[in-house]
């Protein structure tokens, strides 16, 4: 249950952004603003998801380096 769940948020920021990009590109004038917090959201959670994959990916590398010198 959990990883078809991680698979179902996974492409809820991209479509969230193709949503916005599509909307700003055409709407009218007036009505544009509306698309610009779907678009903010959905780049900082794709950004945040980036950074905490690196982040974890650092931490696990760090571990095996710290058991291979005290092997």
């Amino acid at each position: 249950m959990k990883n078809k769940s991680a698979y179902f948020y996974s492409f809820i920021a991209p479509f969230m952004l193709v949503v916005a990009i599509i909307g700003f590109s055409f709407r009218s004038q007036s009505k544009k603003i509306f698309y610009l917090p779907l678009g903010i959201i959905s780049f900082h959670l794709i950004i945040e998801k980036e950074i905490n994959r690196r982040l974890k990916r650092q931490d696990i590398l760090n571990k095996v380096k710290f058991f291979q010198k005290n092997k």
